[in-house]
């Protein structure tokens, strides 16, 4: 691989870490003015709530999409662990291509359903719900690419399979 697309995918990795970064601060922000208008001045304030809740919802799929790094995730793997190599990329390939399968087949509902959500807002800050959902598309997209890329890597004749760090981009 080239050093351009190299430096880029480094460069998109630290924006992504930026915006993670911000929703989380944002959420911050928005539970310490909670905090205040309630105890401090006696005055609850509902939009404060709806944007930690928001920022959260955010924050843990955008996090998910484009921020965790594959040996990040938690996985539950005892029986992966006991059994070889070759049975590992078996289990890879065929787990990967399940949740490739289950994401592309409920991908054009959940379009859909998103979509129609537009005719309800949030009861605060009067945003539309299909705004706030997008970004299960973004998950769900980058689902299917992450175990799609998993599910090649591990049928390749190279033996690429989890236990082969993904050296593209990652942090030092």
């Amino acid at each position: 691989m080239s050093v351009l697309p190299s430096k880029l995918i480094a460069w998109l990795r630290r924006r992504a870490d930026d915006v993670a970064a911000l929703l989380l601060s944002a959420m911050f922000v928005a539970f310490l003015v909670q905090i205040f208008m309630r105890y401090v001045l006696n005055w609850p304030v509902g939009w404060s709530t709806e944007v930690c809740v928001l920022a959260w919802l955010w924050g843990i799929l955008w996090g998910a999409s484009f921020v965790l790094a594959e040996e990040d995730e938690i996985r539950f793997d005892v029986l992966y662990q006991s059994v070889g190599r070759r049975t590992r990329r078996v289990f890879e390939a065929l787990s990967a291509t399940a949740v490739v399968a289950l994401y592309a087949i409920s991908l054009p509902a959940t379009i859909s359903y998103i979509a129609f959500m537009k005719v309800e807002r949030s009861a605060y800050l009067d945003i539309r719900f299909d705004y706030l959902f997008s970004i299960y598309i973004l998950f769900a997209c980058a689902t299917i690419v992450r175990y799609a890329r998993i599910a090649w890597r591990s049928v390749r004749s190279d033996g690429g399979g989890a236990d082969a760090p993904d050296q593209v981009g990652r942090r030092p």
